[in-house]
């Protein structure tokens, strides 16, 4: 299979995003008047290697393993024909919130240090992973379901491969060829990646070439030396504003943010104007029961001039609340502690 390289395909003006290394996070003004979905020239990127051009027309999807009965390659078109589903899911990083441990907690940690823009939500159309596992005659003693991408190697360790469950897979995993409508852009996984709901970006494996069912459980660099013990993803909050914005006093404000949790649906939303002194519900309609985020808003007339934190903490249908600050993580994961937005108010 001939495929050609990029680090990144599409553009990355520095208004939509802060480029490091191989990746880019979006900036969280971005997403101010873009409705529910992250659109995709806006959408965060996060790369091993390299962005893969793939062919679509010589590209296969090996499917085998001891737990199928008949192991196939099906072709694009053909998992195009089959049964599909269309659901609004969040990708984010592992990683995402990284560099508040060091900035606002003082325990700083190594690797990429994204903000909170190290994820998206879109709507995302494919094939059941279900229906093709069934496709394959999935055996009762299969356990779990390896997917591999076609991106370069990383490192000494191969290619980015990571294992499901396979109870998790029959539930609620998509083989994605479509992203917000459109075909899936070669950033993004093209042709094919897999979508797992509420779990870490690691899972959603991009430029997906092979799947094996496995009867035993397997290990692979990418759950056992990087991601270990990391499956579902903790609450967070996010203000759509610019880090250390610059707001006249004298007017009337709507702030707007949004609260995620791979652990469920987000019940209620509380945002602070001083620092975390004083709380307020927020207000939020149309999007309570969407799994992947839930859009909020507050109405706010500041005053005074001078230098304001925002704060906004999150509580989800299992009943986990955002905390003040968070145990320190040795490879930055699962930061979900609410973070402190800073602002500052001018005269207009």
């Amino acid at each position: 299979m001939k495929q050609a390289v990029a680090t990144i395909v599409k553009p990355l003006p520095d208004h939509l995003f802060r480029v490091r290394g191989p990746n880019a996070e979006m900036r969280w003004e971005a997403m101010a008047g873009q409705g529910y979905h992250t659109p995709n020239d806006r959408f965060f990127v996060r790369n091993h290697t390299s962005t893969p051009l793939i062919d679509a027309a010589v590209w296969r999807l090996r499917v085998h393993g001891a737990g199928v009965r008949w192991p196939r390659e099906f072709g694009y078109e053909e998992l195009r024909a089959m049964p599909s589903r269309t659901l609004d899911v969040a990708i984010e990083c592992a990683g995402n919130g990284r560099r508040f441990y060091g900035t606002q907690q003082d325990e700083p940690v190594p690797g990429t240090q994204w903000g909170l823009g190290g994820i998206g939500v879109a709507r995302w159309r494919g094939v059941p992973l279900k229906y093709l596992l069934k496709q394959v005659g999935l055996l009762p003693e299969a356990v779990d379901v390896l997917a591999t991408g076609l991106d370069a190697p990383f490192e000494d360790y191969g290619h980015v491969r990571r294992p499901l469950p396979v109870g998790k897979a029959m539930k609620d995993v998509l083989l994605a060829y479509e992203m917000n409508g459109e075909r899936l852009p070669p950033d993004h996984g093209f042709p094919v990646r897999l979508v797992v709901p509420g779990w870490v970006g690691i899972a959603s494996i991009k430029w997906l070439g092979e799947l094996e069912v496995a009867t035993e459980e397997l290990r692979t660099p990418w759950n056992t030396v990087f991601y270990p013990d990391i499956t579902t993803q903790p609450v967070k909050s996010a203000f759509e504003l610019p880090w250390n914005a610059r707001l006249p006093i004298g007017g009337l404000y709507v702030l707007r943010g949004r609260s995620w949790s791979g652990q469920g649906r987000i019940v209620r939303v509380e945002v602070s104007l001083d620092g975390g002194e004083t709380w307020r519900p927020a207000e939020h309609r149309g999007q309570r029961l969407a799994r992947a985020w839930l859009p909020w808003h507050i109405s706010w007339a500041p005053r005074r001039t001078g230098p304001v934190v925002l704060m906004a903490r999150a509580t989800d249908e299992t009943g986990a609340t955002q905390p003040l600050s968070t145990p320190r993580h040795p490879f930055g994961y699962r930061f979900d502690a609410v973070v402190r937005h800073p602002i500052q108010l001018v005269n207009g």
